[in-house]
């Protein structure tokens, strides 16, 4: 298994089981705003996580410097699109449609897993880095 599906699948699991209760109590405490506001908060976490993983994967054999400056990019270009996507639901979408805790509460939960998930699977992994030889 390659180290990017490694982690994938890492950070999938936790975030899966979060996203089910997260989705149910939101559902039942809130109604279908609820619902809308804990699906899109599970598509932005996970859209937002996996394209870390994906841009890894790509640049996996370039020149470090180009892979820096690759993730930087994407990073950046997140961030913006992020901000340009919570704008558009807090201008466009009622707080009937679209409960706005609801979809904090439950990013915030799929974050935390995401993260702790992918931590664990790297951990498990056992990479060994190269050190610069010593002079």
């Amino acid at each position: 298994m390659s180290t990017e599906r490694a982690l994938l699948r890492g950070a999938v699991i936790p975030t899966v089981v979060v996203a089910l209760v997260s989705i149910v109590a939101s559902t039942w405490m809130k109604g279908s705003a609820g619902l809308v506001g804990a699906l899109l908060a599970q598509f932005v976490v996970v859209i937002f996580f996996a394209t870390n993983i994906g841009t890894a994967r790509l640049t996996r054999d370039l020149d470090p410097v180009m892979t820096m400056s690759i993730a930087m990019f994407s990073y950046m270009a997140k961030v913006i699109l992020l901000g340009v996507f919570l704008f558009l639901i807090t201008t466009f979408v009622s707080n009937e449609t679209c409960d706005r805790r609801a979809f904090a509460l439950s990013a915030i939960a799929a974050t935390f897993a995401w993260l702790g998930g992918e931590i664990k699977a790297y951990l498990g992994l056992k990479l060994h880095l190269q050190l610069p030889p010593r002079q």
